[in-house]
């Protein structure tokens, strides 16, 4: 290792020590934002240097370099890799020393006055790596191709919908309630979902039991429910409750559409109280963006039978489709698979897009974006 790179390093960690940082859990965390000049250009970075106990893991947040591990005046290599990503084996100091140096320029200019340093951040720092939020409202008035769940589902299921949620059919106890209730009720719902949900490219034999359907289609990893009494009340009470000796655990009996952990429709079963074990509750819960129409077809189809029936959310899924959610903008360098988790569940955020997707929309769209702050950096 480069011995002035790794100097380099240890003086960074030690001139942070006089900045204000952050804590979660037993973490400290210092968030640098700066300006590193290549050639004629100007690019602005943001390190987060955290320590655990003794250690300093310094990760490049708005790029793809291996995140440094340093110890003090021991050692600087990359942090052991975790997954799928690839271990390094190359020189550290090729890429960090540069923006090491530069992160430490600007602890400098922070100290000569932070408001200004500070201000020059705001005022600088791209917007397209920048969190926000924007109406949903706003973007569906764009013409831009974007997935919209009010178009996939078609006006009149969308309306109908809409009106339960106003009328509060999943509040209401005898739209939601089963009193008694056996497996084979449970692949009698099965069969409506199956057959309402269905997509273009899905083969749903319409001929077969609702039995069938769930042995077919679903996850697979029933916990035992295939193997009690179909027309037994009291055998599915005891295996809802936990008590029938062919409950096993572990499995996803409730996944009627396979799918990834946030992509797969359930097509679940609860008591209405944990401890009174009276009547059941069967619900959908399936809002991913490729799996929400679905979920909302097998609703209408069940309620349209007639049976008590809930879904997860449901005014949320009518923010959705009246358009009242917000999209959430982030940064260029982060995936936008399960972006979404990163925002608060009171801003109503349930897609995500980059900011450089709205194009040459952008300056239409951006005094009603809400950024996200970013980190002030004080010294002590």
């Amino acid at each position: 290792m480069n011995k002035r790179f790794e100097e380099n390093v240890y003086r960074l960690v030690g001139e942070l020590k006089h900045f204000n940082y952050a804590i979660e859990s037993i973490d400290k965390i210092w968030n640098v934002i700066f300006p590193h000049q290549t050639g004629r250009r100007t690019i602005y970075h943001h390190i987060r240097v955290t320590k655990y106990q003794e250690t300093f893991y310094i990760h490049l947040y708005d790029g793809k370099l291996p995140i440094l591990d340093v110890k003090i005046h021991q050692s600087v290599q990359a942090a052991p890799a975790f997954g799928s990503s690839p271990e390094f084996h190359g020189d550290l100091s090729e890429d960090w020393d540069g923006l090491i140096s530069s992160a430490r320029q600007w602890l400098k200019v922070v100290e000569k006055n932070w408001v200004k340093a500070n201000r020059q951040i705001w005022e600088s720092y791209p917007l397209n790596r920048r969190y926000g939020i924007v109406s949903n409202t706003l973007v569906k008035e764009l013409p831009l191709d974007l997935w919209r769940i009010d178009q996939e589902l078609g006006k009149a299921k969308s309306k109908k919908f809409i009106r339960l949620v106003e009328q509060m059919e999943m509040m209401r106890e005898e739209k939601t309630v089963v009193p008694a209730m056996t497996a084979n009720d449970y692949f009698d719902y099965c069969k409506i979902a199956y057959l309402s949900g269905r997509r273009k490219d899905d083969h749903i034999e319409e001929g077969l039991s609702g039995r069938e359907m769930y042995k077919r289609y679903a996850d697979g990893r029933h916990e035992g429910l295939l193997d009690i009494d179909g027309s037994s009340q009291e055998e599915f009470a005891s295996w809802i409750d936990g008590k029938h000796p062919k409950k096993t655990c572990g499995g996803h009996p409730w996944e009627i559409k396979r799918g990834g952990n946030t992509t797969h429709i359930d097509l679940f079963v609860r008591r209405p109280d944990y401890y009174e074990k009276k009547g059941f509750i069967v619900g959908l819960a399936g809002s991913a963006i490729n799996r929400l129409k679905e979920t909302i077809c097998m609703f209408l189809g069940i309620h349209a039978a007639g049976l008590p029936i809930t879904i997860n959310d449901p005014e949320g899924i009518r923010k959705r489709l009246l358009g009242q959610d917000n999209i959430g903008v982030v940064p260029c360098f982060h995936s936008l698979h399960r972006a979404n988790q990163r925002f608060h569940k009171h801003q109503s955020v349930y897609d995500v897009m980059h900011y450089d997707d709205f194009g040459r929309y952008k300056n239409r769209v951006k005094p009603f974006i809400t950024w996200e702050p970013l980190p002030i950096l004080k010294g002590v």
